[in-house]
C-alpha cells in the first residue's frame, strides 16, 4: 500500500540523506497508524540502541535504561496516533527517552531520601547502595577515580543543561537536533552548553587544585 506523506516545510532544506531518513520514518509512522505490527519491530530494531544510550547516559544503571528504553516504545505503541508531523520521529523518541529518564531519576532520589528518614527514625534497617557506573564516552580523564568524578559533577547539572550536555557529546547530535528535543531555540541550547562546560570545568578544577 502506498502512503501520502506529507512533509514539513523545513524539511525542504535537508541534504537528500537526511531527507530520505526523515521520509523513511514518515512512511514507518504511517504504518504504526495502520497497526502494523511488523512496523513496531522495525521502529524498535531502529532506535532501541539510541533510546537506550539516551537513557543510560543519564540514569548510569543498565537495568534502568532498559526500563526506560521498554517505557518509550510501549508509549510509541500506544499514543503513535496522536504523532503530528511537524516533528521528527527520532526527535519525539529523544523527547520520550529523556523525559522518562529523568522521572526514573526523580523517582529514584524520592525513594533514597524516603528510605534515609525512615533509617534514621529506626523505622528500617536498610543499607543504600549507588547505581554503579560504565564506560563513558567522554573519558577524557585518565583514572577511573577522575572519571567518576566527572560523572558525578555531570549529574549534578541542571536537568536541561544535562540533557543538552549528554545529547551533544554522548549522542553526537547537532544543535538543531537538539533544540527539536527540548523544544527551544539553538541560541538557548548553545547558552546551555556553555553553562554546563564552565560549571564543569569550574568542579574539576577544584578538584584537581584540592587533590
Amino acid at each position: 500500500m502506498a502512503y501520502s506523506l506529507s512533509l514539513p516545510l523545513c524539511f525542504n532544506s535537508l541534504p537528500k540523506s537526511d531527507l530520505g531518513v526523515v521520509v523513511a520514518d514518515a512512511e514507518l509512522v504511517a504504518q504504526l497508524q495502520q497497526g502494523s505490527e511488523a512496523a513496531f519491530r522495525s521502529l524498535v530494531e531502529k532506535y532501541q540502541q539510541r533510546v537506550y544510550s539516551t537513557a543510560f547516559s543519564l540514569l548510569r544503571s543498565a537495568e534502568e535504561a532498559e526500563d526506560v528504553a521498554q517505557e518509550v516504545f510501549v508509549e510509541v505503541y500506544q499514543t503513535v496516533a496522536k504523532f503530528r508531523s511537524e516533528t521528527t520521529l527520532s526527535t519525539w523518541l529523544y523527547r520520550l527517552a529523556t523525559s522518562r529518564a529523568l522521572q526514573h531519576r526523580r523517582r529514584a532520589t524520592a525513594k533514597k531520601r524516603f528510605a534515609y528518614f525512615t533509617s534514621l527514625l529506626g523505622l528500617q534497617n536498610q543499607v543504600l547502595h549507588e547505581p554503579p557506573d560504565h564506560a563513558h564516552p567522554l573519558a577524557l580523564l585518565e583514572g577511573e577515580q577522575q572519571l567518576h568524578l566527572l560523572l558525578s559533577y555531570i549529574g549534578r547539572l541542571p536537568s536541561q543543561q544535562q540533557i543538552a550536555f549528554t545529547l551533544r557529546h554522548e549522542q553526537e547530535l547537532s544543535y538543531d537536533e537538539i533544540a527539536a528535543v527540548l523544544d527551544t531555540t539553538v541560541s538557548a541550547v548553545e547558552s546551555l552548553l556553555f553553562r554546563a562546560r564552565h560549571t564543569l570545568r569550574q568542579h574539576l578544577h577544584a578538584s584537581f587544585r584540592h587533590a
